[in-house]
């Protein structure tokens, strides 16, 4: 498939079937978010799979949608700011939100290609999860990753034209 199939395919999923997700395409979804490009190549994350239940539903009261307790997988995407690449010569920007959302983008298209359904989560209490997952000092959760296969097609993509979006040579 070109590459511009495999974007347009891929789609927020938000109905998900019990059946298990086998272990080769789960390592192939974790070996796309692995080989994503990272500021300096630090990789300043952590991907941290969830399948047990007990855990799901744990990690579930931070994002009480239905739809993400129907996933039989949840991949919790950490980062490590201490870890992560900084602009220090110009302004301190830390790259490491950066390098994690790069990460997550590889997975949700690798998953796509896979059958797979995924559907990228911001909207969650990071306390829970921090609580749920154990994270340590300084592990900050940045995305959550419901990962199985789709019960539904998804919503059809709506998009700003280009002309609204790019520019060329200056503002």
């Amino acid at each position: 498939m070109k590459f511009i199939e495999l974007a347009k395919k891929r789609c927020s999923i938000r109905g998900y079937k019990s059946d298990p997700v086998p272990e080769e395409r789960l390592n192939e979804v974790l070996q796309a978010g692995n080989l994503a490009p990272t500021a300096k190549n630090f990789q300043p994350f952590h991907f941290i799979v969830v399948r047990d239940p007990a855990k799901l539903d744990e990690l579930a009261v931070s994002y009480p949608a239905p739809f993400f307790r129907q996933a039989p997988v949840a991949i919790v995407i950490c980062t490590e700011a201490a870890k992560g690449w900084t602009r220090d010569r110009f302004d301190g920007k830390n790259y490491c939100d950066v390098d994690a959302a790069i990460a997550v983008d590889h997975m949700t298209l690798a998953a796509a290609d896979l059958g797979l359904g995924t559907c990228w989560i911001g909207a969650f209490d990071p306390a829970r999860v921090i609580d749920a997952m154990g994270l340590p000092e300084g592990v900050e959760p940045i995305a959550l990753l419901p990962l199985g296969y789709p019960s539904e097609a998804g919503r059809e993509k709506t998009r700003k034209s280009l002309e609204k979006l790019v520019r060329y040579d200056c503002w």
